[in-house]
């Protein structure tokens, strides 16, 4: 927990004693653990319990360890208040709930002896060494859970921290300064969720780079964009701690074992990964994938993306989360909005255009000066297009000159195995324009699995219309990224010599990879997301994959109104 200190709400502000409306509507309970969050932060507190956003930490995991005995329900159940029953009590793992407090609780220990209950609420730090004995945050958790208690007709006047760190207890006096501190933070809270808007992230917070959320709530990246903090400080890590996992057989089984992940072909085993070390599972072709896996993936959030033998996407199965509920309703309430469309639309094409421009630029010889110069009037062009239609026939217009000039990028000695004249797929004809698509296709599956991580709609875009079966949305973002990281690693595998005439099979009606060549260039692609870059917006250090997450929530802040214009990935 962080050492910056919260003053007391105004007793005024608070009700003073029970909660009568609390319940009158639709919200559910406050847990005592949210009004901890609240008091920690109240943005925090939205994104957990209304948006329903959790993301793991050191912290976090460490925490649960030290709950892990206490978490177990012991047999001891708590006795009547009413009977006074001297015998003393230790009972574990205890929910609560009231509907005139509009808190409920699962408290981690209670001792109990007649009417008397004192809470006991474990954390994972050491005890600091403040006046108070623990920090407000803390203090108001188990005085909501003593209030519980009252509200159950047994005596509780104080609670107990017990924190595991140090290994000592602190005892926390449930004076009438806390008790309305409490109740007015529940009332706070409650006023903020009927509210249905997130409240702005702490600015240059000491709380910040210890907070799991960090790279959902991205406060410094918020606060750099809207005027109010101009160093971004490097909060999210640079790089996934899990790498993804691709299996590619017609038949055999894709299973678990304790916490592997086990492939087999025809019955023998053909590998093995940790499951805690797989931030993702891609099947292409048709192996099972048994029930006890898919279960514990879901449960760790791990998305399972589903391809044809040769890369086309199907679909993809992730976790029932329901969470960013709102950034979902925003989403289709700005998607049925023409000119929120029609703006957002914009950005994505003018970054696309600029991308590409800088691609040839960087990677062409003999790129014609005048090419170039109507990349950039085009680019400048989309600030003027009235409606969709207008706005892809410049997309479209930059495409064709970018495409023309694509061949000067392919380096000399390759560029006759690799003729390139146009841009062709459904299917591909030759073999540049077939890595071009699967290179396409491996990027769309990305987004897709980071938009539906994220709680957006993958299916609901901006400038791609709806239709059964795309990814709108995915394939709107992909555009600004087409160069900068398909592109990109369609070049580099060839000019690097990675692929050679012999990985494809050119035929009558289209040209395919072989299973030896799309693998290698599988091994390229995933390369170039897991590669450091330097975020034109932020100056901070973060693979590709990170920086696709990023842009993904940024436009979910656009989308809830939380920033007022979608921040283009534009390189220099």
């Amino acid at each position: 927990m962080s050492t910056t200190r919260q003053s007391n709400p105004s007793p005024a502000a608070s009700r003073g004693g029970a909660a009568s409306s609390a319940s009158s509507d639709d919200l559910p309970y406050i847990p005592a653990r949210m009004l901890n969050e609240y008091v920690y932060c109240p943005r925090l507190f939205a994104l957990e319990w209304m948006n329903g956003e959790w993301a793991d930490s050191a912290d976090t995991v460490k925490g649960r360890t030290v709950h892990r005995r206490v978490d177990k329900p012991g047999r001891a159940s708590l006795p009547d208040p009413q009977q006074g029953d001297p015998e003393p009590v230790v009972a574990r793992s205890v929910n609560l709930g009231s509907p005139e407090l509009g808190i409920v609780a699962r408290i981690d220990l209670v001792e109990a002896e007649g009417d008397e209950a004192i809470p006991v609420d474990y954390k994972r730090g050491k005890a600091p060494d403040l006046p108070q004995g623990a920090w407000e945050p803390e203090r108001v958790q188990v005085c909501a859970q003593g209030l519980l208690l009252r509200a159950h007709g047994y005596r509780s006047d104080h609670g107990v921290l017990y924190f595991a760190a140090s290994r000592k207890r602190v005892e926390i006096p449930f004076s009438e300064e806390l008790v309305r501190a409490t109740l007015c933070y529940r009332d706070q809270a409650l006023e903020l969720a009927r509210g249905e808007k997130l409240p702005p992230p702490l600015v240059d917070s000491r709380k910040c780079p210890r907070c799991s959320l960090v790279g959902i709530c991205l406060p410094d990246e918020h606060n750099h964009l809207t005027g109010k903090q101009e160093q971004v400080r490097p909060l999210v890590p640079a790089r996934d701690d899990g790498v993804p996992l691709y299996v590619r057989y017609f038949g055999g089984s894709i299973g678990k074992d304790h916490m592997e992940i086990v492939v087999r072909d025809r019955g023998r085993e053909a590998g093995r990964a940790r499951i805690d070390e797989t931030s993702r599972l891609v099947v292409l072709g048709n192996p099972t994938v048994t029930t006890p896996l898919l279960r514990e993936l879901a449960r760790r959030d791990i998305p399972v993306s589903f391809h044809s033998y040769g890369g086309w996407f199907y679909g993809q199965f992730s976790s029932s989360s329901g969470r960013n509920v709102l950034g979902r309703i925003a989403q289709h309430r700005k998607a049925a909005d023409s000119g929120a469309s029609l703006r957002l639309a914009r950005s994505f094409i003018r970054s696309k255009v600029r991308n590409s421009r800088v691609m040839l630029r960087r990677n062409g010889k003999g790129v014609p000066s005048t090419t170039l110069f109507r990349m950039k009037e085009l680019a400048d062009q989309t600030k003027k297009s009235q409606d969709l239609q207008g706005l892809l026939g410049v997309e479209g217009g930059a495409a064709r000159l970018y495409f023309q000039s694509f061949p000067l990028m392919i380096k000399t000695s390759f560029q006759d195995d690799f003729a390139f004249t146009e841009r062709n797929r459904r299917p591909p004809r030759d073999p540049v324009n077939s890595l071009l698509s699967f290179a396409y296709a491996c990027l769309a599956r990305e987004i897709t699995a980071i938009i539906a991580g994220t709680g957006l709609d993958p299916y609901v875009g901006f400038l791609h219309q709806p239709r059964p079966g795309r990814p709108a949305l995915a394939l709107d973002l992909m555009e600004e990224f087409r160069p900068v990281i398909a592109d990109s690693v369609v070049i580099s595998a060839i000019n690097n010599g990675v692929l050679g005439p012999a990985d494809f099979i050119v035929h009558t009606t289209g040209c395919t990879m072989t299973d030896s060549g799309r693998k290698r260039f599988i091994q390229v692609f995933e390369r170039r997301m897991d590669e450091l870059a330097t975020h034109p917006t932020f100056g901070t250090r973060l693979s590709y994959r990170r920086i696709l997450d990023l842009q993904v929530r940024l436009l979910g802040k656009v989308l809830l109104d939380e920033l007022k214009e979608y921040p283009e990935y534009s390189i220099r």
